[in-house]
């Protein structure tokens, strides 16, 4: 995990964004335990609060559950939801700067598809 303690995005959202992205990529699968929250402010040098709310965030989006004394795990379906989520953004936000910038620097249709095809060879 990574996080950027100089960013505008506040870090529990860097937490919930950090663990949906392990969860989408299979590094945390479902029905794993993920770290505590005592593991990870430890590790990263951030408030257990801070963490717990990001966490809380997962809970409320139903990426993870709370199992009362055992800790926090990876929902079923959680893998699909995460990487729908991440297909999301990066249709809707993401390709939308993308061709902002491409129409600001007079890039042509054309030449951002192509850019892209060559790309995604």
């Amino acid at each position: 995990m990574q996080f950027d303690f100089s960013s505008t995005t506040p870090l529990f959202r860097q937490v919930a964004h950090e663990l949906s992205e392990s969860i989408a990529a299979g590094r945390i699968g479902e029905g794993d335990q993920v770290p505590s929250t005592t593991e990870i402010s430890v590790a990263y040098n951030i408030n257990p609060a801070t963490v717990l709310k990001g966490m809380n965030l997962l809970v409320s989006q139903g990426f993870i559950e709370k199992r009362r004394g055992l800790g926090m795990f990876v929902t079923t379906g959680a893998q699909e939801r995460a990487r729908k989520a991440q297909r999301d953004d990066l249709m809707e936000h993401q390709l939308g700067q993308l061709v902002a910038q491409a129409k600001a620097l007079g890039i042509s249709s054309s030449q951002l598809k192509a850019a892209i095809e060559r790309e995604y060879q």
